[in-house]
């Protein structure tokens, strides 16, 4: 039996330059999924959007913290199968060691550790992990791959339950 650490919320902010995938209309429906192990979440579809505010709060129960979480977006079809808009993953290795640390009683804003994009990881820009009102925070901006463009906007707020397994 897999150890319940926690719950991770991921609030999808936005995206940004997305592909166009819907050629007659020169724009794109886009949702995004995220996979972790065998739990699939997704965000609202954004009618005709390359730049769409989701602003969608998703909650994943996390047993493993070295596991990657895996999102990509796609672009909503009615009569035919979703289109493709790129993918990315998440390493929340580095996000769970600053959750471990039991920092509570930190300013807000306190920032823990910074992450610089490069070649191993899907960062577009440097993401800060912090604290704020006590809870562990991380801010992302993730370029997406095997797509001409586009970034995704998230933010992670890890959530302790009562009863959980302590990290």
């Amino acid at each position: 039996m897999e150890k319940f650490l926690g719950l991770l919320r991921i609030h999808v902010i936005r995206g940004t330059n997305l592909a166009i995938r819907d050629t007659n209309r020169a724009s794109s429906d886009p949702y995004v999924t995220f996979n972790l192990g065998k739990q699939k979440l997704k965000t609202h579809v954004v009618k005709k959007n390359l730049n769409p505010e989701w602003n969608d709060d998703l909650t994943m129960c996390i047993t493993d913290p070295k596991q990657s979480i895996k999102l990509a977006v796609y672009d909503h079809d009615t009569f035919s199968f979703d289109d493709k808009m790129g993918d990315s993953e998440l390493d929340i290795e580095p996000f769970m060691e600053a959750v471990k640390m039991k920092l509570e009683g930190l300013p807000n804003g306190t920032i823990i550790r910074k992450l610089v994009p490069s070649r191993q990881n899907c960062l577009a820009e440097e993401s800060p992990i912090y604290m704020k009102d006590n809870k562990v925070m991380q801010d992302l901006c993730l370029r997406l791959r095997n797509v001409e463009c586009g970034e995704v906007e998230i933010q992670l707020e890890w959530i302790d339950l009562p009863g959980s397994k302590a990290i």
